[in-house]
């Protein structure tokens, strides 16, 4: 690559899914169809260069890295009610990380994203920002 030549950042969530190899491809878009029918209403699009849901703040993200695929703004008291609907999966504060291989189990996507959009709700008749940050 010579220095005029930029690397590719996708623009849509279907870009950043071409691009990723097999089985992260097919993990992530089962990622993403679980996402979608639990909030239907949320924004889907690329922030931090990676797939972003939007609902009043932001919801959740996912990715694909070599060796793992991560699973994003999932609080930590969250994770705790799921760790035992997560086996082989690696938290690390408020990300959780699977194999490609494995993926997550769409029931437990859809019932953490029907959490996040809660707490989402609430921070925002509260006029909290997302995080519980005051506006």
């Amino acid at each position: 690559m010579n220095s005029n030549d930029k690397p590719f950042v996708a623009k849509t969530v279907d870009e950043y899914l071409a691009t990723l190899p097999e089985p992260a491809k097919t993990a992530l878009a089962n990622l993403r169809a679980a996402i979608r029918e639990a909030a239907p209403q949320a924004e889907e699009c690329i922030s931090y260069q990676i797939p972003t849901y939007k609902y009043k703040g932001m919801l959740v993200h996912f990715a694909a890295f070599k060796n793992h695929c991560g699973f994003y703004g999932v609080s930590k008291a969250v994770i705790d009610q799921y760790m035992d609907k997560l086996p082989g999966c690696k938290i690390n504060g408020t990300t959780i990380q699977f194999k490609a291989s494995q993926g997550l189990p769409a029931n437990v996507v859809k019932e953490i994203v029907a959490i996040r959009l809660k707490q989402n709700d609430e921070n925002f008749e509260q006029g909290r920002k997302q995080y519980g940050k005051k506006s």
